[in-house]
């Protein structure tokens, strides 16, 4: 086992520790096929939920998307997003010709799966914002990757914005069934009938 393995086994198993999440599986199972898994945003620790939710032979291939400027800024900080999550990083800042979501893609032509958050900020508490177009670019270009919606229940009180260290909660990790782009739907419709999948994770979550 490589350094970057057993410091990954160590934090989802703190993750674990500290929340005592579990993956629930709603509609899908935890399979070796390529997907977007697209979740609620309300803290830095998200992301580690849903990797430490799910089996550890799907870790390795689903990749976190992380702000460049905030999880580059300290070797610690790179380091594990880099060697641990593999994460790919995207540039809040970017030129007018840069398109964003070109790491996002890259990604997923080389066979990987993501973990993304489409609101693209992160919320206090509450139901999730709109969502950006983003997930739609990537359904559209990507037709055979499975979107999965994720509800990540009670996360914000683990470690809510503005905080650094964990609080032991109770948390969990709902997935849901596949939702797709349907022939001729609207970008509109796609993203409202996207938040409501995730939003109705929040029930089965409840």
């Amino acid at each position: 086992m490589t350094r970057a393995e057993a410091v990954g086994l160590a934090l989802s198993t703190l993750a674990r520790l500290i929340t005592g999440a579990q993956g629930h599986w709603h509609g899908c199972s935890p399979k070796a096929e390529q997907r977007i898994y697209f979740a609620n945003h309300q803290s830095h620790f998200d992301w580690v939920l849903i990797w430490a939710a799910l089996p550890r032979d799907l870790r390795a291939h689903t990749r976190p998307i992380a702000a460049r400027d905030y999880w580059t800024a300290s070797p610690l900080k790179h380091w594990i997003t880099r060697e641990v999550f593999n994460a790919v990083y995207v540039s809040r800042t970017r030129s007018e010709d840069e398109d964003p979501l070109e790491p996002l893609a890259e990604a997923l032509r080389n066979g990987d799966s993501l973990v993304i958050f489409p609101e693209g900020t992160r919320g206090n508490k509450g139901d999730p914002a709109a969502f950006k177009a983003g997930l739609f670019h990537l359904a559209e270009q990507f037709p055979d990757v499975y979107l999965i919606p994720t509800w990540i229940d009670n996360v914000q009180r683990v470690m809510p914005k503005g905080e650094v260290v964990p609080v032991p909660i109770l948390c969990s990790v709902t997935f849901g069934a596949p939702v797709r782009l349907e022939p001729g739907e609207d970008k509109r419709n796609f993203l409202s009938r996207a938040r409501d999948a995730v939003l109705a994770l929040k029930k089965e979550a409840a």
